[in-house]
């Protein structure tokens, strides 16, 4: 079968067979890419006698690894869908044009954010609820990290492209080889030559690095449908302007991760100490291994939407959504209902401390509630950014975090003490999941009218 036929597949494959040939490699891409920072974490964890402070030092890092990725999402999750929607009308010069720019994008973004980083990293930290005795660690585990940004940024920011155009076993491989490798260096790194926090961010650049370079060499070679040119790598104003107009969500989701891991920890340092902000470490990180397969359902079943969106087929959009509705509250519930049932088989992965065990424990149940049902609102918002929908995809990804989360997390320790913090996740996503459904009851019939549709196209030709 020639390239040109490959994405075709998306548009003429049986559906179920289809969404689990995309979303089972990508929800394994996107667990397997948690586990760069998770698996630090639980070697970290371990370190003897230090463990419980270096876990917490790391901890205070996850707003600047978090806005490094939001950039990666940004460029990636912005361009692909618009690429797929390209691709539905078969133009592939356009789709080329779009994963050009997005990759000049995030180099100049690589430069930025280490320039940035590496110049304000002690005084960002201390903003971000470092205390004297967790900044050593922090520092010692960013300094190596941010090296790392240029590969971190490719990986997220173009594997996309990639499960974008129906190659989503290639996007799997390229993020599972970078993550095997950082599996096997971080005990080595970390214990064998002592290298404690450093090791494990080391692990991670090298990891990244791997990744990174089978996505170019896939990009740039005959196997793919749409080519990385040099010619293409320019921040192109037309294309800049609509990548960044559908980026703008998944930056604002994850870019906000940073302003919510601020506010908690700085509440939980004030309210609770260090034991509070280890506590916090361990809920983000478990709060991930619960987010990711839902969101790789969503980005597996993507292409499928914007292709078909492209391609007029309605019924085969209709179909792809209400079928991803089913399977992302399956798994938010199952995952979101064992940390509220059983909490301590996530605790016992990340600590043997038994404080900070005990408190982890008390608070999971409360804390992950609104996460049982919050798989409705990654498909929602997946569907959203599938169909170009920007306008609503942004205000979804606002709505949780800066009018919701943030200002609770700020209200209710005033009242109800460090557990208040706590209890302002479950009623933020609450909220947040039915307001979402109504938009989505709202307006998903008129936004893949066909007429719609043609609007689209005639845009992305331009």
């Amino acid at each position: 079968m020639g390239m040109q036929a490959q994405e075709e597949w998306l548009g003429t494959e049986p559906l179920g067979r289809l969404m689990a040939r995309m979303a089972i490699p990508s929800v394994a891409a996107q667990v397997i890419n948690v586990l760069y920072n998770i698996v630090d974490r639980v070697y970290i964890g371990h370190i003897p006698e230090i463990g419980f402070l270096a876990l917490s030092g790391v901890g205070i890092t996850f707003p600047i690894i978090t806005l490094v990725t939001a950039f990666g999402a940004f460029s990636g999750r912005g361009g692909a869908p618009l690429a797929s929607i390209c691709l539905g009308m078969k133009d592939y010069d356009g789709a080329e044009r779009i994963l050009g720019t997005c990759t000049a994008f995030l180099l100049a973004a690589a430069v930025l954010l280490m320039a940035v980083f590496y110049g304000f990293q002690t005084p960002l930290l201390y903003a971000f609820g470092a205390s004297d005795t967790l900044i050593g660690y922090a520092r010692e585990y960013l300094s190596i990290y941010l090296l790392g940004t240029p590969f971190a940024l490719v990986s997220v920011g173009l594997n996309t492209f990639i499960s974008g155009q129906g190659n989503a076993k290639v996007a799997m491989v390229s993020v599972m080889s970078g993550a095997f490798l950082n599996l096997l260096l971080d005990p080595v790194l970390i214990f064998w030559f002592g290298l404690g926090v450093r090791g494990a961010a080391a692990a991670s650049v090298v990891s990244q690095a791997v990744s990174a370079a089978i996505i170019l060499w896939f990009l740039c070679s005959k196997r793919s449908v749409i080519r990385l040119k040099g010619r293409n790598v320019r921040l192109q104003k037309q294309t800049t302007g609509r990548i960044a107009a559908l980026g703008v969500s998944p930056f604002v989701m994850q870019s906000t991760e940073s302003l919510v891991t601020i506010t908690l920890n700085s509440g939980l340092q004030a309210y609770g100490g260090d034991l509070y902000v280890g506590a916090m470490s361990i809920l983000s990180s478990v709060l991930q291994l619960i987010a990711v397969p839902t969101q790789g359902i969503t980005q597996g079943v993507q292409p499928i939407i914007s292709y078909n969106y492209g391609a007029g087929n309605k019924d085969r959009v209709k179909g792809a959504v209400f079928r991803m509705m089913g399977l992302c509250l399956l798994t938010s519930l199952v995952l979101g209902g064992l940390a509220v049932l059983a909490p301590g088989v996530y605790v016992q992965l990340f600590t043997t401390n038994g404080d900070l065990a005990a408190l982890t424990k008390e608070v999971m149940p409360v804390f992950f509630l609104g996460m049982c049902i919050f798989g409705l609102q990654d498909a929602c918002q997946g569907t959203f950014l599938a169909l170009n929908q920007a306008k609503i995809s942004v205000f979804i990804a606002t709505l949780r975090k800066i009018i919701l989360l943030i200002p609770l997390a700020i209200l209710l320790p005033k009242g109800f003490g460090v557990f208040g913090i706590f209890c302002a996740e479950p009623i933020a996503d609450t909220l947040s999941v039915l307001t979402t459904i109504t938009l989505f009851t709202l307006f998903f019939k008129h936004m893949i009218e066909p007429k719609n549709a043609g609007k689209e196209a005639s845009a992305l030709r331009k």
